[in-house]
C-alpha cells in the first residue's frame, strides 16, 4: 500500500517560489506515475504537472509551462513539484497523485489514472 504525504506550502507573495514535497511510504514513487493536481474553492480539480513513471517524459499545464517543474528522487522516495514565479491564480490545495500503469502522456493529465492520493497542502499566493 502507498502512503503519500504533501508538504511544503504556505503564504508567499507574487513572485516568490516554493517547493511542495510529496513524501511517499510503501511502494516507491520510482515505479509510479507521479502527478501534481490542484483545487480552488468551489471549482474542480485541476491538472498542473506530471512525470512518467520512466523519468524520462514530462507533462505540465499551459497555465504553468516554463514556471512549474516536477521531478523525482528515488533514493528518499519522493517527489518535488517547484513552483516559479507564483501567481495569485496559482492559490489552491495541492495534491500529489501516484499510479501504476503505462499511461500515454496525454493521460497523465486524467484523475482516473491515479490510484493513490495525498491529503494536500494549501498553496496561496497574494500580496
Amino acid at each position: 500500500q502507498v502512503r503519500l504525504v504533501e508538504s511544503g506550502g504556505g503564504l508567499v507573495r507574487p513572485g516568490d517560489s516554493l517547493r511542495l514535497t510529496c513524501a511517499a511510504s510503501g511502494r516507491t514513487v520510482s515505479t509510479l506515475n507521479l502527478a501534481w493536481f490542484r483545487q480552488a474553492p468551489g471549482k474542480e480539480r485541476e491538472f498542473v504537472a506530471a512525470l512518467k513513471r520512466s523519468g524520462g517524459m514530462t507533462s505540465a499545464a499551459e497555465s504553468v509551462k516554463g514556471r512549474f517543474t516536477v521531478s523525482r528522487d528515488r533514493s528518499v522516495n519522493a517527489g518535488y513539484l517547484q513552483m516559479n514565479s507564483l501567481r495569485p491564480e496559482d492559490t489552491a490545495t495541492y495534491y500529489c497523485a501516484a499510479g501504476g500503469g503505462n499511461p500515454i502522456t496525454s493521460s497523465l493529465r486524467d484523475t482516473s489514472i491515479y490510484e493513490y492520493w495525498g491529503q494536500g497542502t494549501q498553496v496561496t499566493v497574494s500580496s
